[in-house]
């Protein structure tokens, strides 16, 4: 097990979502908070050699968790520039920190690596078996890369880098923009907007089909720390819930939470996304013993109450 006390840990991301609570985690099983480096997208763009090299300079723990990411307007808008961006920054980071000596790099991919049609729950092994869905390929397949970059430094270099699997995360300070937030947090503002607004109808993306699992922010950032500490192992590691819901249910739940009586208008002509999305979680718990705590009703209601407190 790693001791995390006195390490210097650099945390990519770490001023973000949910790279604050990463801290905070980290913190919590030992870590100094002196000894955490923090830095800001804008002061260090990672997408330069330079600047990685900088970054992991006398680090002995990296956690890499900075993405260009967003929802599928997003990723219709911008494919190139998401691969691009989350490849370089990653495949650019694992080599200085390798270079640099680093004892341990944590990767943090995204489910959105998963083949189109994988069968549920998605099982680590199934990684390989297809290719992502057509609108955010780019960007997960740019992660993916990642997971093969850790497994060939292990193989040839005995580099200790780890990837972990994150489902779709929520919770308070998400991002709420319309133009690059996820699924929850955009309904909610959706569901905000309407009611100032005085609106009888609520559009929706797809046709409420599809469904998701969603794991909350505070849950995501202590299975990190877990594994942070815990995991040493080449293969990726889910991290989620294993609980699934469709997408008309979560508009229901989130309407009734918020005490929206409108009706809800689905657009058909607009895309679902992958069709079912659902985690094994079993290697988790069985490598590290994570298991998520926040019950979803509960983990929803905290993020509507903290939006209502700090729309923008």
């Amino acid at each position: 097990m790693l001791d995390l006390q006195n390490k210097r840990i650099l945390v990519t991301g770490g001023n973000g979502f949910l790279g604050k609570q990463v801290v905070d985690q980290l913190c919590q099983f030992g870590a100094t908070i002196d000894k955490i480096s923090t830095p800001r997208s804008r002061e260090l763009d990672l997408c330069k050699w330079e600047n990685c090299q900088q970054a992991v300079k006398e680090q002995d723990v990296v956690v890499h968790l900075a993405a260009h990411v967003g929802g599928i307007g997003l990723n219709q808008e911008k494919p190139a520039e998401l691969f691009y961006d989350n490849l370089m920054m990653g495949t650019q980071l694992i080599h200085a920190a390798y270079q640099e000596g680093v004892e341990k790099f944590v990767c943090v991919g995204t489910i959105c690596a998963y083949p189109k049609f994988t069968p549920v729950p998605f099982k680590e092994d199934d990684l390989w078996n297809g290719y992502p869905e057509e609108t955010n390929a780019p960007y997960g397949i740019a992660k993916k890369a990642l997971l093969v970059q850790l497994e060939a430094y292990r193989q040839q270099y005995g580099f200790n880098g780890i990837y972990l699997l994150p489902v779709n995360l929520y919770g308070p300070e998400d991002n709420f923009k319309p133009q690059s937030s996820h699924v929850i947090p955009a309904l909610i503002r959706k569901v905000y907007e309407a009611q100032q607004r005085g609106d009888e109808k609520l559009p929706v993306w797809g046709d409420g089909s599809p469904t998701r699992e969603f794991l909350y922010s505070t849950d995501a950032a202590r299975g990190i720390a877990i594994a942070t500490q815990k995991y040493d192992e080449s293969a990726p590691v889910n991290l989620g819930t294993n609980q699934e819901i469709s997408i008309k249910s979560l508009v229901e739940t989130i309407c009734e939470l918020m005490e929206f009586e409108g009706e809800i208008i689905w657009q058909t002509d607009k895309p679902n996304g992958q069709p079912r999305r659902c985690l094994d979680t079993q290697r988790a718990k069985e490598k590290f013993g994570f298991v998520a705590q926040t019950e979803f009703r509960q983990g929803l209601k905290n993020t509507i109450d903290w939006y209502r407190q700090n729309p923008d």
